[in-house]
């Protein structure tokens, strides 16, 4: 264009030279212009191109749906809230405290919310002091031995990580654990320390729950603390209002397309008819249970093996990680709540959450009938906590069981001793409860809102996948007791585990079913020696291991000792998988079978009295072999009476102190050579 106009600047030139160069020029120009305008033709088609292949990406990210939500400030500033109540929590308790902590907040004039740390970017703490009366609150919960819960892992991440600067935040920290654990609330420890290093300011002290005692009662005390050391920080008093407040509505559909309702999924709708991997806690697998057979000869306990088959679900997994089963609860018990509440159980119905702006939008998922919700969804089979009860309260018709009802929820001592005995150590569940208090019949709907939701049941694995690849097998016993009120109680997933019995006509029952991964391993060189510990059902993933060192062996490869140490009741009753066993030290993979009968004698025998006895082989295999030490099974007594075993043991042939000795085991647990898969 330039070179066009070019000619006409130029004003000496002659008409005819003009003429001339006109002339000349338009044949250039003529080229030029068809050069150009291919060139522009062709650079058009390629970039147009290239912008079809490739359609708007950043939208196509955006639809992805990020895992993460739009910054929790922006959303707290938008709602008005002042108050996040953050949760780790992997069986649900830790998020119900957090929600009564949100609920909690009105009381004082504050608004608060409970929020899933995986949901949103922690690292925007450092902005909370732009809201007026912030606070964050964080119900942390340690899972296994000493980590993070699933949901918090990301969190304890970026906190290991972070540089931040957080002098403007104010936080508190509610821990649960479990005393029986080595790292007893090893999560709540830490994220009070390191927000505290992050300059952030603690504005009352950690609350340390523990399950093995009464965690209700340790939250109640830690809530009643709380709630004055924050009217005090921010200069607030209390409302007085001590109302129910309803978080979700009720809406009952009478025409909707059933193909539009949930029927037990955890997740995505259909998802049992139209299985899709990869599986995992939302989308659970239906495995196939191939084999249900009773393991004892006898006792009044029964204890199983089953096999699930995940053939063409891509689920993969090791020795030592652990198979999660969502069960569902006995229809007897869903029934008699429904008769006595008066409810047509298969009425469909939403629960919706009266916060527009919730992640929540549901108790569980919907729409769907109260049956299924009290079969699939809802805890019913616990003993409630004290929120529940003081909800319900209302509805009690006798002013005698309303004042019972507000007692046991109360902060008081003798309402905390009433609660104790009379739910908690009666073992009194939801049924048992609205039996006794004949007055208290509550609207079904406000029922299932104040419900917990029923959690997956962990099983470690007792399989090798590397025999059984198609295969995960569990070993668990029945729960079965009878309470202080003369009730049957029974354990909800090992009642429904037992009734899954394959049919003779081939038919199989099916078990939602997904699987966790375990820091429980063995060694990574097989010549490595190992000492296995696992009485009674603990035994289940030394199962796996021996079939693994096997299978190890079959491949040519040098495997070192396989000592197993095991304990059971009666030789001649519950001894586990003994022909197995056996086969396993006939064909010399399992180089020791330790096995303690405890009831077999007059004087109890277990396993740490074998370790004892054994105590110079023990001692070389660790300190010379090098070998790796693996507890599996009850947390409360063996566990710990195996550790200080091994204390003894170190002690003696070290030639070292009680205090060198603990620490020489604690080592052995920091390079992952005594490794513990417990539960109390």
């Amino acid at each position: 264009l330039t070179a066009m106009g070019e000619p006409n600047m130029d004003p000496t030139i002659s008409a005819a030279d003009s003429t001339a160069q006109q002339d000349s020029l338009f044949s250039m120009t003529d080229v030029f212009l068809i050069s150009l305008i291919t060139g522009l033709f062709t650079y058009w088609f390629f970039f147009r191109k290239k912008k079809e292949e490739v359609p708007d990406l950043p939208k196509m990210q955006t639809v992805a749906a990020p895992v993460r939500d739009s910054s929790f400030i922006e959303k707290m500033k938008k709602t008005g809230r002042n108050i996040v109540v953050f949760y780790g929590s992997q069986t649900g308790t830790a998020e119900e405290f957090a929600n009564r902590l949100s609920k909690d907040a009105h009381r004082y004039g504050l608004r608060g919310m409970a929020a899933d740390p995986e949901e949103y970017d922690l690292s925007d703490l450092s902005r909370l002091s732009e809201i007026d009366k912030s606070l964050a609150v964080f119900c942390m919960a340690t899972y296994g031995e000493g980590d993070p819960t699933d949901n918090a892992q990301d969190f304890y991440d970026w906190l290991q990580e972070a540089d931040a600067d957080l002098s403007g935040l104010r936080f508190a920290v509610f821990g649960l654990g479990n005393k029986t654990y080595e790292h007893f609330n090893a999560m709540g420890k830490y994220v009070d320390k390191r927000l505290e290093e992050l300059g952030a300011q603690r504005i009352f002290e950690l609350g340390l729950g523990d399950d093995d005692g009464n965690l209700e009662e340790d939250f109640i005390t830690w809530r009643e603390q709380f709630w004055p050391a924050v009217c005090e920080h921010f200069g607030v008093e209390a409302t007085g209002e001590e109302s129910s407040i309803r978080q979700y509505e009720l809406v009952v559909h009478t025409d909707v397309n059933m193909n539009k309702v949930y029927t037990g999924e955890m997740g995505r709708l259909k998802s049992y008819e139209n299985q899709k991997p990869p599986f995992d806690a939302k989308n659970p697998f239906l495995a196939q249970v191939t084999e249900n057979r009773k393991l004892n000869e006898g006792g009044e306990r029964h204890l199983m093996h089953l096999e699930l088959d995940i053939s063409n679900s891509k689920i993969r997994y090791e020795s030592g990680d652990h198979v999660a089963v969502y069960p569902a609860n006995d229809s007897s018990l869903v029934n008699q709540i429904g008769e006595i509440l008066g409810t047509d159980l298969d009425t469909v119905m939403s629960l919706n959450n009266l916060d527009e702006e919730s992640n929540k939008k549901h108790p569980f998922p919907c729409p769907t009938s109260y049956r299924t919700a009290l079969t699939y969804y809802l805890d019913i089979t616990n003993p409630p906590r004290t929120n529940v009860l003081y909800e319900l309260a209302q509805y009690a018709a006798d002013a005698g069981e309303q004042e019972r009802l507000r007692k046991m929820a109360s902060s008081a001592a003798e309402g905390k001793a009433l609660y104790l005995s009379w739910v908690v150590e009666a073992r009194r569940n939801i049924l048992a409860i609205l039996q006794d208090m004949p007055s208290l019949r509550p609207p079904i709907d406000h029922l299932c809102e104040l419900l917990p939701r029923l959690q997956a049941r962990y099983y470690s694995i007792a399989s090798s996948s590397k025999v059984h690849p198609n295969s995960i097998h569990i070993c668990a016993v029945t729960v079965e007791y009878e309470t202080k009120t003369g009730r049957l109680n029974k354990g909800v997933a090992t009642s429904w585990l037992k009734s899954k019995v394959p049919e003779q006509n081939g038919s199989s029952p099916l078990v939602p079913m997904y699987v966790r991964k375990s820091q429980f391993r063995l060694p990574f060189k097989p010549s490595t020696p190992v000492i296995m510990i696992g009485p009674g059902t603990g035994i289940a993933p030394f199962i796996g291991f021996i079939q693994e060192r096997a299978w190890l062996k079959q491949q040519g490869k040098e495997v070192g000792e396989t000592v197993l140490y095991y304990g059971c009741r009666h030789e001649r009753e519950d001894y586990l998988y003994r022909e197995e066993l056996a086969r396993f030290q006939k064909e010399g993979v399992l180089t020791q079978l330790n096995v303690a009968f405890s009831r077999d004698q007059a004087e109890k025998v277990y396993v740490q009295h074998l370790l004892k006895k054994n105590k110079e082989n023990v001692w070389k295999l660790v300190n010379e072999g090098m070998a790796h030490i693996y507890v599996c099974g009850d947390a409360r007594n063996m566990a710990r009476d195996v550790q200080n075993t091994f204390y003894e043991i170190v002690s003696e042939f070290g030639n070292m102190s009680q205090p060198q000795a603990v620490d020489y085991v604690k080592k052995l647990m920091t390079k992952g050579r005594y490794s513990l898969d417990v539960w109390s």
